[in-house]
């Protein structure tokens, strides 16, 4: 039950990891056009997409946040299992 239950906590870490990749990706992407569009003095649209941007780091923190916390978990379970 122990190994199914770890097997579990590392694919959902794995997950999360992926997910914040992800989100990081959109992030630097949102920064690229924001500031495209600054140099082209659309203040507006720069601000805009740097938003877009705070909001996909900010997520990519949390899940990131998800991915340690599952992983601690991990680490939990082989301690015990190592008594």
């Amino acid at each position: 039950m122990h190994d199914a239950h770890q097997h579990d906590l590392h694919r959902q870490a794995a997950q999360h990891h992926e997910n914040a990749a992800k989100q990081h990706e959109l992030a630097a992407d949102a920064h690229r056009t924001a500031a495209e569009h600054n140099e082209k003095g659309d203040d507006e649209g720069g601000r805009w997409h740097a938003a877009r941007a705070l909001e996909y780091s900010n997520h990519a923190y949390k899940l990131a946040q998800e991915a340690h916390n599952k992983s601690g978990q991990i680490v939990s379970l082989q301690n015990v299992h190592s008594l």
